[in-house]
C-alpha cells in the first residue's frame, strides 16, 4: 500500500517498530510528569516552569546538536541518546516510589532529558533519508508522525488509569522499560560506517551556513516563522491541561489523560491523512491548518463540557500536527544533503527551543488572568499569524516542492 511503503526498508521498520513502543512510554511519562507537579504545588506557574526546563536545553544547545549530527555518526548519536532518556526515566521512577520526590528534582531531571534531546532531535530527523532514501522520505516522515501520535492517544489515557490507580512513579518505570524496544530495533540496524565531511570548519562557521540558508531561502522562512509562532503561543497549551481539567471541568487525572488522548487522536488522523493523501500543496496545506489551530483554541478556550472538550481537541490534534508534519517535510525536500542536520536542528530549535519561553510565559498568564483568557488569545495570535503567511503570496508563488533544493524567488 502506497500509504506504508516506506516499511518495505528493514532499517525503518525497526526503527518504526521501536518508536511506537517508546514514544507511548514517553507521552506516559509526561502526562505523569505534569500531573505531579500540580498535585505537588498547584500552581501553573510551575506547571509552565516544568515545562521550561524541560525544553530551554533545546532553545541553548540545539543548534550546536546539528552540528553533531552532520560530523558524527547519527545512528550511534541516537543509540546514545535513547540510553540516557531510558536512565532519566528509570531515576525519575526511583524517586517517586520511595516517597522522597521534591519539585526542583523534577525540574533538574526534566533539564536533563532536554539536553539529550537537544541532540537526538536533529540525529534522528535527519537519519530518515539514511533509512528510506529520497523517494520514499515524505512518507517515512508522516508513518513517524503517525506512530508519535499513536503514541499520543495511548500514552495518555494509560498515564491517567495509572496515576488515578498507582500514582505517577510506575508510569516513570514504564516508560523507561519501553526505550529498551527502540534501543534493540537501533542495534538490529544494518547502517554503513560513518563517512566524515571532507573538511573541518569552525563550529560557528557550520551553525551559521545552516541558519544561512534558512533564512535566505523564503519558503523555509515563512514556514519557520509560522512554526515559531505555534511553538510560542500554541504547543504550550498543553502545560495547562492540568488546570483545565482539574479547575475547569472538575475532573480528575483519568480525565485529564483522555482529554490529551483525543488531543493525540486528531494528530493520528492527521499524519495518516498526509500518508496516505502524499506530498503536495505543502503552503496551502499549512495556511488552512494553522487557521484551524486559532478557530479551536477559541473554541476550547470557551468549553465547560467534558465531552465538548473531548471533540474539539481531537479537531486542534489534527490540524497542530498537519502543520508540523507538513512543515517537516516541506523543509527535508528542498535542503541539500550537507546541510540537513544543521537545516532540522534549526527546526527543532524553532520548534521546541522557543516552546520553553511560550509555557513560561503561559504559566504566568495563566496565574493571574486564568487558563482560558490565556488559550483564547493564542488563538487568535495563530489566526493572525496564518493571515501574515498568506499575505506573503503564497499561492501566486504557485510553489511545487523540489527534491534538489528550492525553487522559489525572493
Amino acid at each position: 500500500m502506497t500509504m506504508f511503503k516506506s516499511l518495505r526498508h528493514r532499517n525503518f521498520r525497526l526503527f518504526f517498530l521501536g518508536q511506537v513502543v517508546s514514544l507511548t512510554g514517553t507521552w506516559v511519562q509526561n502526562i505523569a510528569q505534569s500531573w505531579l507537579v500540580y498535585r505537588l504545588t498547584g500552581s501553573p506557574l510551575l506547571l509552565g516552569l516544568s515545562g521550561f526546563a524541560g525544553q530551554i536545553p533545546v532553545f541553548l544547545l540545539g543548534l550546536y546538536g546539528g552540528v553533531v549530527a552532520d560530523q558524527h555518526h547519527r545512528h550511534r548519536i541516537i543509540v546514545i541518546t535513547q540510553t540516557l532518556s531510558m536512565i532519566q526515566a528509570f531515576l525519575l521512577a526511583g524517586l517517586v516510589l520511595s516517597g522522597h520526590i521534591e519539585v526542583w528534582e523534577i525540574f533538574f531531571l526534566a533539564f536533563f532529558l532536554g539536553t539529550v534531546s537537544a541532540f537526538d532531535l536533529p540525529a534522528r530527523q535527519s537519519f530518515f533519508i539514511e533509512m528510506v532514501g529520497k523517494e520514499d522520505l515524505p512518507n517515512a516522515i508522516a508513518l513517524n508522525s503517525s506512530a508519535v501520535n499513536g503514541a499520543r492517544l495511548m500514552g495518555p489515557v494509560v498515564a491517567g488509569i495509572l496515576v488515578g490507580f498507582t500514582g505517577e512513579g510506575l508510569c516513570f518505570f514504564i516508560n523507561g522499560l519501553s526505550f529498551l524496544a527502540v534501543i534493540g530495533g537501533l542495534l538490529l540496524m544494518k547502517v554503513p560506517p560513518f563517512k566524515p565531511g571532507e573538511k573541518e570548519i569552525a563550529v560557528y562557521d557550520y551553525v551559521k551556513e545552516g541558519i544561512l540558508y534558512g533564512f535566505k531561502t523564503p519558503v523555509i522562512k515563512r514556514a519557520l516563522l509560522l512554526l515559531a509562532l505555534l511553538s510560542l503561543v500554541g504547543l504550550p497549551y498543553s502545560v495547562l491541561m492540568p488546570v483545565f481539567s482539574r479547575t475547569i471541568l472538575n475532573a480528575g487525572p483519568d480525565i485529564y489523560g483522555l482529554l490529551m488522548g483525543c488531543a493525540g487522536l486528531g494528530a493520528l488522523l492527521g499524519t495518516l491523512t498526509l500518508a496516505r493523501r502524499g506530498s503536495r500543496d505543502f503552503e496551502k496545506t499549512i495556511f488552512f491548518v494553522s487557521l484551524g489551530t486559532g478557530s479551536f483554541f477559541i473554541l476550547f478556550s470557551f468549553s465547560k463540557s467534558i465531552f465538548f472538550s473531548m471533540g474539539i481537541l481531537v479537531a486542534l490534534g489534527f490540524c497542530m500536527m498537519s502543520q508540523l508534519t507538513m512543515t517537516n517535510t516541506l523543509l527535508q525536500s528542498v535542503v541539500p544533503d550537507r546541510l540537513r542536520g544543521r537545516l532540522m536542528s534549526f527546526y527543532g530549535f524553532v520548534l521546541l527551543g522557543l516552546a520553553p519561553f511560550g509555557s513560561l510565559f503561559e504559566g504566568f498568564l495563566a496565574e493571574k488572568a486564568g487558563a482560558p483568557l490565556t488559550v483564547f488569545l493564542s488563538g487568535i495570535l495563530i489566526i493572525g499569524g496564518a493571515f501574515l503567511y498568506y499575505r506573503k503570496g503564497f499561492f501566486s508563488q504557485a510553489f511545487k516542492p523540489s527534491m534538489t533544493g528550492p525553487s522559489e524567488n525572493s
